[in-house]
This record gives C-alpha cells, sequence and structure tokens, in this order.
C-alpha cells in the first residue's frame, strides 16, 4: 500500500500534508500519548486566551513547555519513538491541532 511518502523515518519525504498527517497518527499510536498531546494543546490554548486577556508576555514563554513538554512526555515515556517536531516542526504543529481536533470530534480515540 502506497502512503504518499518514503524512508525509514528519518529521511522521509511528504507530498502532501494529509500524507504527513497519516504518519503523524502512526507515530502515536499510543493512546496515553494521544491523551498527553491533547491535555498539552489544551493547555496551550488556555495559556493563549489568558495572554489575551492580560497581556502578559511571561505567558508566551510556557506555551512551548505546556505544548511539548506534555507531547515529549508521551513520546519516550509510552510511545517508545522521537517526535518528529524537529524536522517537521511546522507539519507537525498542524497535525498536532488536526488531531487535537479529530479527538474533539471522535474521529481519533484518546479517551
Amino acid at each position: 500500500m502506497h502512503l504518499g511518502f518514503y524512508g525509514d523515518g528519518v529521511g522521509m519525504q511528504f507530498k502532501t500534508f494529509n500524507d504527513f498527517y497519516r504518519y503523524y497518527l502512526r507515530e502515536h499510536s499510543n493512546v496515553m500519548c494521544r491523551r498527553l498531546h491533547f491535555v498539552g494543546t489544551c493547555g496551550v490554548i488556555a495559556l493563549l486566551i489568558l495572554f489575551f486577556f492580560t497581556g502578559n508576555p511571561f505567558i508566551l514563554v510556557l506555551l512551548p513547555i505546556m505544548g511539548y513538554g506534555l507531547a515529549w512526555i508521551g513520546h519516550f515515556l509510552f510511545e517508545k519513538n522521537r517526535p518528529v517536531t524537529l524536522k517537521y516542526p511546522l507539519y507537525s504543529l498542524r497535525a498536532d491541532f488536526r488531531m487535537f481536533i479529530d479527538i474533539l470530534i471522535g474521529k481519533v480515540k484518546a479517551f
């Protein structure tokens, strides 16, 4: 089955974001990892709302800690793989928010 990408995980090339997202979901097959991503994304959204209302710039410092901290715990402790964030930062960010929505609508299971 052709999934729109090739490689061994290190030097993968993706034709489209949807191809990347299929790969992203495979890298997030552990339910606990998906839960931690979901909670981290909820935290990021809450911090952005808080920043909007307070204007406190320190809140912006907390964004990557909240978002990446929980996600990376999920990868290292539960998924037992390396996050693709550093190799594909924009696709990874977009995929995280898409997975968040897919969890909300029940398309991806996390709870």
